[in-house]
């Protein structure tokens, strides 16, 4: 089950990738992110796909431990994953964001320990 649940959380960081990497100035990227207008897109697609990127290696990293059934591997990734959720909902004064990444990460660290 821990597994899974970390694959979950990986899978969704790789979703969040191709969200702000090849998907931001699109419809679909703009209402995702709440964006106000298609021109804000297009003026910070550059910050957006490194956001992508940085998202692309928390799911590298869970992949890896994945693959090396390092659970202690997996728990620190999640760890950021936690403190990446918590901080972008306090920043951006998004509960969503909250519940959306860091519960699920919250959810698959307490399985690597129980």
């Amino acid at each position: 089950m821990t597994l899974f649940l970390v694959a979950l959380v990986a899978v969704e960081h790789i979703y969040f990738l191709i969200l702000e990497m090849f998907l931001w100035t699109t419809p679909y990227g703009i209402k995702t992110f709440g964006l106000k207008s298609k021109a804000f897109a297009e003026d910070t697609k550059v910050l957006a796909a490194n956001q992508g990127l940085y998202n692309g290696f928390i799911a590298a990293g869970l992949l890896y431990a994945i693959i090396q059934k390092d659970i202690e591997l997996a728990a620190f990734f999640l760890i950021c994953v936690i403190i990446a959720g918590t901080y972008g909902a306090y920043s951006t004064q998004r509960i969503k964001l909250f519940f959306i990444q860091a519960v699920p990460a919250l959810i698959a660290l307490l399985s690597c320990f129980i």
